[in-house]
Order: C-alpha cells, then sequence, then structure tokens
C-alpha cells in the first residue's frame, strides 16, 4: 500500500495519484534511493589556554608625589547597547479568495470556490466515494470528464493546474493539451477546458 503525503489515504500499488484527493504519490515511482549517511561531525578545536593571571598588586601604594594633580577623575563614558534585533516580518498571507465558474457547458454560471492547497476536478466516484471540491457531475452529461481529471492548487499566493491523466485531456486557454503530471501557472481570467466543459478562474481580492 502506498499512503498519500497529503491526505493520509491508503492506495494501493502503482497508482500514480490518490485516489482520496487526486494528490501526486510520492512513492509511485517505486525507485529506491540509496540510504544517505550522515554527515561527519566536525572536529572540535581545543579550547584555548587561559591567560596568565596579571601580578597581584603591591601591599602597600606607592607614596604620592606632591607634585601629582589632585582632583577627581572622571571615568571615561560606556558604551552605548546596542539596538534590541528587529522581529522578523511576518510571513505573507494570500490575500484573495479564487472560484471557478462554468462559462460553456453544463450549467452555465455555476461557481465552484476553491480552497487552500488540493482542488481536485473531476466527478463523483461511487466506487470510492470520493467527492472532488469541483464536481462536474451534473455538468457532464456525456462523462468526457474523468473522475479524476485535473489537481488545481493554491499555494503560497501561487494557483496552478496540472492534468493528472485523464482521458480526455485538460486545456488552458485553448493551447495544447497539458502534459499530466506538469502543472502551469493560472491567473484571473484563464480559461480551463475539461471535457466539454469551459471554466474561468476569477480572482477577488480581500477587503
Amino acid at each position: 500500500m502506498v499512503k498519500c503525503s497529503e491526505c493520509g489515504y491508503e492506495n494501493i500499488d502503482g497508482l500514480d495519484y490518490c485516489d482520496g484527493c487526486g494528490a501526486k504519490l510520492a512513492a509511485a515511482s517505486g525507485e529506491g534511493g540509496a540510504a544517505v549517511a550522515p554527515a561527519p561531525e566536525a572536529p572540535v578545536a581545543p579550547a584555548p589556554e587561559p591567560a596568565p593571571a596579571e601580578p597581584a598588586a603591591a601591599a602597600a601604594e606607592a607614596p604620592v608625589s606632591s607634585d601629582a594633580p589632585t582632583g577627581d577623575i572622571t571615568p571615561p563614558p560606556s558604551a552605548p547597547e546596542p539596538a534590541p534585533a528587529a522581529a522578523p516580518a511576518a510571513a505573507a498571507v494570500a490575500s484573495f479568495k479564487a472560484k471557478l465558474s462554468v462559462v460553456r457547458g453544463g450549467r452555465k454560471g455555476q461557481e465552484f470556490h476553491l480552497e487552500d492547497g488540493n482542488n481536485l476536478i473531476g466527478r463523483w466516484d461511487p466506487e470510492t466515494g470520493s467527492f472532488p471540491e469541483v464536481d462536474l457531475d451534473q455538468d457532464d452529461p456525456e462523462a468526457k470528464v474523468s473522475r479524476k481529471h485535473a489537481l488545481l492548487r493554491i499555494d503560497g499566493g501561487k494557483i496552478t493546474v496540472e492534468d493528472i491523466g485523464s482521458l480526455n485531456g485538460t486545456y488552458v486557454n485553448r493551447q495544447p493539451r497539458l502534459s499530466p503530471g506538469s502543472p502551469v501557472d493560472l491567473k484571473t481570467g484563464d480559461e480551463i477546458i475539461i471535457g466539454k466543459t469551459f471554466l474561468k478562474l476569477v480572482v477577488d481580492p480581500i477587503s
């Protein structure tokens, strides 16, 4: 069994993508890498020997000459304390919300609000009981959309889409068919074609 690193779903061996969420399985290729030996520890330099102690001061102070200046001696000003280090800047937070809107084929005007992370595009699978975030089952009477068709991902303010081995392919802005497993960047207004359903990406800033 191959456990999905995204959702924890236990998949049977040989699958490229998770049956639970559609994410690519890290162990699908079956390539075993050689174990990496831990890096040797750097040798520790011996501690420096302590400096010899200063000779003890004479028990009796030497008599002060009458010619020596008198009066208080002002000590040198102390060095200013360093200013505290500035706190690290807060990590950037995505300040937008995104959705897919059906513009052609199926229920025109139907909207699917997208979540941070993985958003599976496809159709409900009665065998596994998985529901994709973008479920086109009612928009695809001819079954042109695969149950696990494409994966749209929102991560760190970046939006990408990739085909995950669909039968009829995934297209962006009517360009050539996407190669499975090769995500492409998306921006607001881009058009994604899944089967015979045309979806438009809409990105709205959060006020």
